[in-house]
């Protein structure tokens, strides 16, 4: 070692190994120690801990010179933090149980997304279009680490989760606590609509045949000091830690497993799907053995996925089916064999196996279906029945119309029996059930979706402790907070619970629509709340009419019958409830509106709405406007004044707020900022509200409105064309405020919606092919305008109206055939002008190096210049094959110019529908 070395050395090793607490992330940063810290036995800060203050460090937004807000820097400083967080998850081998574990759903997911920004994973590209197998390791790596935690998250996100005991109310916890919880909740909406692209990716990982590898500490330095070099090859294609084939497999198997178990709930064939993988998964594990260092599966978990896909899906093979008493109880109760469930109870008595909670649980579902009365009615022998239906508990369990068929079906049988009848009880007089752990009920109450069920449950609970917030119970339990100030103001503990809980599941149960249950729950909370609260009856009654839309929508709605009357007046009632102090949530006005509008209301929106409305209601305001834009269609354009009133709105909601920055060099810049906030509403709003809508004239209003909008920008060379576009102003006076980058993506958004409404509307597919050809997509734009074209001429058997395949369009594909080298296409759709562009023909036909079948398309040709113009090339060039072609087609007596004008015409039509078949089979 050197003199200079060992006085580095020397200088190092006096350095205080533990840096003062404040500064210690600063420590690490600047004398490069990460690697030195992390060897410790315990290290203080802990790795995670490490994790959340990197990133949270790179991602703090700065302050300019005029105190606001900007977007974090991306400077060598915050680059090097999230290299450094990087390298501690390296560290921790890229663990997802441990991530997990300690860290947030923001944080991880911000760390995941660093890792495919270094392994060099195309930003906008979805994980699904890649080809795994091409890819080098450790961008394959990087995807599976990505896509695994997707759909553990989601599933994750799916188990109820007990809230802890609320602490004294600081209100800056409370703020981050709540930002966390959006930003969380923003996050798995986007990894809950990506999930099924999340399994494919998995499902394609299942059939690699290759090691993988992971960045380790090492490659993350190699890529830092190498930006240039290509992931993965920095120093060979095997660069990282080596992840087996099994063990990624058994990895990828499990999570899979647990994401089709947890769809079974809603789809009972992906347990077939979880059965096969949670097997394969077990499979695996024998293979690599459960001390793997890179694999670490749950195996008791494992065993109880397993087992609880035996009971829901018992497999076919008798020989392997090995089934536990929890399986066969399981299976009996389904099948309603209730004399195997005691007998199996009573072989149990002499063993204990089955414990007393689950036992107990069995006894409660068989005393819910004795309160539905379905033991009941399954009786044959009439003495039994008449026991049974003259005790006291019958009476008091079975409701009144259960009790009258009941009654009914056994007069059938025998006239002698009569059975006494009581009153049906209220909603306060149904006793509660035994006592049992309080754990157990409160598993109960997150499961239940019978108010009645719920009442007794907390009646029980509220009986065992008087401390307990049991609305507190499950996290899920979510009610808008406009309305939860209201409920927990409510001084009754047990009331309190019970509206709460009431609420909230009814508004989970409309949420994944299941209508029937949510009208239930609606319906129990409107009677309890009707006595002692007119806001929160309202507020009952409000949520009861989006359910009621909700339901149409989803049922008869869907094949165009009209809503009824009554609904159509209860929407009206509330657009114009003018009740003080009534919370009032902002999506049942989004969705009253976009129903009025979906159902052709215009007259109303247009005419009789009230004036106070237009002012306190952005999503009336935008109705009225579309409505009134409607109406005036028909009329002059003078007359149009409502159009230009809408579209000043539109471009309100699209603009930017923006300021002046000098420079350094003296020069002045524009900075964009944050949407503006004098618009009647933000554009994801906007948005979000348009995607309730699915009148097709109201759509394509919305459709023409932003083509006009994204064509006047200054920098278009290729407009895009819409139906109705000549209703709107054709400029902008102050180009620089609107962000159409945004109304860009919004169109897009627009025409995938529109196309997911109605995949056959000619306009909309020709908007669809002009974003396609104005991005230079001319394969896919091709594909579009041909679509357009088939929709409106019955797959070309009749002729595509001229206002389909106007001369924009015809010019806009022939300049696609062109850049696709398909010459003599070209050429034969020059034929489709009014006036035939025989300039661009012949060049198109002079071109040798053509990518399609050239003389097999002469047949579509019915224009004889063009003809005798390919004779001519082709004696010229002495390809004498190609021209007696040429000339057989001319020869054909059709064509004949003596021939009356609509021999002619139809001799054109035949050819062209030939041609735009053969093109459609080509590119659709």
């Amino acid at each position: 070692m050197s003199a200079e070395a060992a006085d580095r050395e020397a200088a190092t090793s006096s350095r205080p190994c533990t840096p003062p607490q404040t500064c210690w992330f600063e420590f690490l940063l600047e004398e490069s120690l990460l690697e030195k810290h992390l060897r410790k036995p315990c290290p203080d800060p802990a790795p995670v801990q490490l994790i959340v203050q990197f990133l949270e460090q790179a991602s703090k937004p700065s302050v300019n010179e005029q105190n606001q807000v900007q977007p974090p820097p991306d400077n060598k400083r915050n680059r090097i933090l999230k290299l450094l967080a990087l390298k501690v998850a390296a560290h921790l081998k890229w663990d997802l149980d441990i991530l997990e574990k300690s860290l947030s759903v923001p944080v991880l997911n911000m760390l995941l997304n660093e890792l495919l920004c270094v392994s060099k994973v195309p930003p906008g590209t979805k994980h699904v279009d890649m080809d795994l197998a091409t890819l080098p390791p450790t961008t394959a790596m990087a995807i599976l680490l990505y896509n695994r935690w997707a759909i553990r998250t989601i599933v994750q996100s799916s188990f109820p989760v007990k809230q802890a005991k609320p602490g004294p109310p600081q209100l800056s916890v409370m703020n981050q606590m709540q930002q966390e919880k959006e930003l969380t909740e923003n996050i798995l909406k986007v990894l809950k609509e990506q999930a099924s692209d999340s399994i494919l990716v998995l499902e394609a990982a299942l059939k690699l045949n290759k090691d993988l590898y992971v960045h380790t500490m090492r490659t993350l330095d190699l890529l830092a000091m190498e930006p240039g070099m290509v992931n993965g090859e920095t120093e060979s294609s095997t660069a990282g830690l080596k992840i087996k084939t099994e063990e990624m497999q058994c990895q990828v198997c499990y999570d899979l497993g647990a994401a089709y178990f947890q769809q079974g709930s809603t789809n009972s064939a992906a347990y077939e799907n979880a059965r096969e993988k949670f097997f394969r998964t077990k499979e695996l594990i024998a293979e690599i053995g459960s001390l793997s260092l890179h694999c670490t599966i749950d195996e008791k978990r494992l065993a109880g996925y397993c087992q609880a896909c035996d009971v829901l899906v018992p497999s076919s093979d008798i020989t392997s089916q090995q089934l536990t008493p929890y399986s066969q109880v399981h299976i009996c109760l389904r099948s309603g064999n209730y004399k195997e469930v005691i007998k199996i109870f009573i072989e149990d008595n002499s063993t204990f196996r089955l414990p007393v909670q689950f036992r107990q649980s069995v006894q409660r579902e068989l005393f819910q279906k004795a309160q539905q009365g379905n033991v009941c009615l399954g009786l044959e022998d009439l003495q039994y029945v008449f026991m049974i239906s003259s005790h006291e508990l019958f009476i008091t369990l079975l409701k009144d119309e259960e009790r009258k068929l009941l009654v009914d079906q056994m007069r059938k049988r025998s006239p002698r029996v009569n059975l006494c009848i009581k009153p049906v009880t209220s909603f306060y007089d149904i006793p509660a059930s035994a006592s049992v752990n309080i754990g157990q009920l409160e598993h109960q109450l997150i499961l239940s979706v019978d108010p009645w069920r719920i009442r007794q449950i907390l009646i029980e609970l509220h009986g065992m402790t008087s401390e307990r917030q049991f609305w507190t119970v499950s996290n899920k339990w979510e009610v808008p907070s406009v309305y939860s100030g209201v409920i927990l103001g409510i001084k009754d503990s047990l009331t309190r619970d019970l509206v709460y809980i009431l609420m909230a599941k009814g508004l989970h149960c409309s949420t994944v629509k299941d209508f029937s249950h949510a009208k239930q729950l609606f319906a129990a909370c409107l009677e309890l709340v009707t006595e002692f609260s007119p806001k929160l009856r309202q507020v009952t009654l409000n949520e009861m009419l989006l359910l009621d839309i909700y339901t149409h929508e989803a049922g008869t709605g869907q094949s165009g019958e009209r809503p009824p009357s009554d609904l159509i007046s209860r929407v009206r009632g509330y657009l114009e409830m003018r009740l003080p102090d009534i919370p009032l949530r902002q999506v049942i006005a989004e969705e009253c509106v976009a129903f009025m509008l979906n159902w052709k209301e215009n007259e109303y929106l247009t005419l009789q709405v009230p004036a106070f409305l237009l002012q306190s209601n952005p999503y009336v305001k935008l109705g009225q406007l579309l409505a009134a834009t409607i109406k005036e269609l028909p009329g002059p354009k003078e007359s149009r004044r409502t159009a230009k009133d809408l579209w000043e709105v539109v471009v309100q909601i699209c603009s930017v707020s923006s300021q002046h920055k000098r420079g350094n060099d003296g020069r002045v810049s524009l900075i964009k900022q944050r949407e503006s906030t004098l618009g009647i509403m933000y554009r994801s709003e906007l948005l979000s509200f348009i995607k309730k809508l699915r009148e097709p004239l109201v759509l394509t209003i919305i459709l023409s409105l932003f083509v006009k909008l994204h064509n006047v920008r200054e920098d278009i060379v290729n407009d895009i064309t819409a139906e109705h576009i000549s209703i709107w102003p054709s400029s902008i006076p102050n180009l620089q405020s609107v962000d159409f980058e945004a109304v860009a993506i919004t169109v897009k958004e627009l025409v995938r919606y529109a196309g997911s409404i109605n995949p056959n509307n000619h306009s909309w597919l020709v908007i669809q092919a002009d974003i396609y050809f104005a991005t230079n997509q001319y394969s896919a734009a091709l594909h579009y305008y041909l679509q357009a074209g088939a929709v409106c001429s019955d797959f070309f058997n009749k002729a595509v109206p001229p206002d389909v395949y106007t001369d924009q369009v015809i010019k806009r594909m022939i300049k696609c055939c062109s850049l696709l080298n398909c010459h003599t296409q070209v050429a034969i759709l020059c034929q489709f002008l009014r006036e035939i562009d025989y300039k661009t023909a012949f060049k198109s036909l002079q071109e040798q190096n053509s990518h399609d079948a050239m003389d097999s398309y002469y047949d579509y040709i019915w224009d004889v210049t063009i003809l005798e113009y390919l004779t001519y090339l082709h004696h010229k060039r002495g390809e004498t094959d190609k021209r007696q072609i040429a000339i057989k087609a001319i020869g054909q007596t059709e064509l004949n110019a003596s021939n009356p004008e609509e021999v002619l015409q139809l001799a054109a039509q035949r050819r062209k529908k030939k041609f735009l078949q053969a093109m459609a089979k080509l590119y659709f």
